[in-house]
């Protein structure tokens, strides 16, 4: 069937992304061969006249917009407003759909519908762990910067990853780098480089990344060049970051109800995985103080048990059996 814009509820647009060269992309086709493909709509209950809900096809509604086609084709699904955005989504999550924009989608659905998270992870046939994180995300990030990230201007997937933590770590940070990335149009290689800067430098550096960041990305772009590859402590620097990195998300994991619902079985692997992860940290911490400290004494000591603890390791390099 045919609608005109006036007729159409975009009322979900702001929970997708956008993407400049996708939509030139599909400007040129439109242009070139019609719209091919209908948006799907869904009867608003709310409203007794001819109004329409739109599920999916938004950017094909900014580019006729943009062509200044009033007639738009579209496809009606015979379902509730409800069951329409959760099949639509559901059908739509092997392209890829990023964890922001479904938690965007979940606090609509919250909000709108006063689902419950239980409820939420039943239609979405997930756990309710899943949905506390994808809601945390949303939380986490300040509104300016997911403003950004629906703007395509910085990319889902660097805002999840990097500005995240950021924010979880300084909130105002996160908001100051975000706004001047915003310029940049940051490929998520850049925001990973600059958030290893943010994490890893002294306050000094950390301002630097903060207020310049393109002047970051230009000094390690000419660092690269000149083949300049980090030292060994700047490499071993970066392990230990990453190795404190992954043991606060396991944590968080941990928190938001990773094990909710697992079995014995898994439940057992999780506690040997995690008394694993403390032996070879417990190892780490004692190589790195015999490496630090200026006391022979304890440098010997240290080594000895460590020699000790490694030649106790099975042929796969597990720690003994408790």
């Amino acid at each position: 069937m045919d609608l005109e814009h006036h007729q159409l509820d975009r009322r979900y647009e702001a929970l997708r992304t956008r993407s400049a060269r996708r939509e030139r992309r599909l400007l040129a086709s439109i242009a070139e061969v019609g719209q091919q493909a209908p948006i799907v709509v869904v009867r608003d209950g709310a409203h007794d006249g001819d109004r329409w809900v739109v599920v999916d096809g938004y950017k094909r509604l900014r580019v006729l917009r943009r062509l200044g086609q009033d007639v738009v084709r579209a496809a009606e699904w015979v379902l509730g407003e409800l069951d329409a955005v959760v099949l639509e989504q559901v059908m739509r999550g092997g392209d890829g759909a990023s964890a922001i924009e479904q938690g965007w989608l979940l606090r609509e659905l919250c909000e709108r519908f006063q689902l419950g998270r239980d409820e939420l992870a039943r239609r979405f046939d997930r756990s309710p762990s899943w949905v506390s994180r994808r809601l945390g995300l949303v939380t986490d990030l300040p509104s300016a910067v997911q403003e950004q990230v629906r703007a395509g201007a910085i990319g889902a997937h660097a805002a999840m990853k990097y500005l995240v933590p950021l924010a979880r770590a300084n909130a105002s940070d996160c908001e100051a780098l975000a706004g001047a990335l915003g310029r940049l149009k940051p490929t998520s290689r850049q925001v990973a480089d600059l958030y290893a800067a943010y994490a890893g430098g002294s306050a000094t550096v950390r301002e630097r990344v903060v207020q310049q960041p393109a002047l970051v990305l230009a000094a390690r772009a000419e660092l690269a060049k000149a083949g300049g590859d980090l030292t060994l402590v700047e490499q071993l620097l970066q392990d230990l970051r990453i190795v404190i990195s992954v043991a606060r998300r396991a944590r968080r994991r941990l928190v938001a109800g990773a094990l909710d619902g697992a079995g014995d079985d898994e439940r057992t692997r999780a506690r040997e995985a995690c008394h694993e992860a403390q032996f070879e940290i417990e190892r780490l911490v004692r190589r790195c103080e015999k490496e630090t400290t200026d006391t022979t004494g304890t440098k010997e000591t240290t080594e000895r048990k460590d020699n000790q603890d490694a030649g106790r390791d099975d042929a796969d390099r597990h720690p003994p059996a408790a």
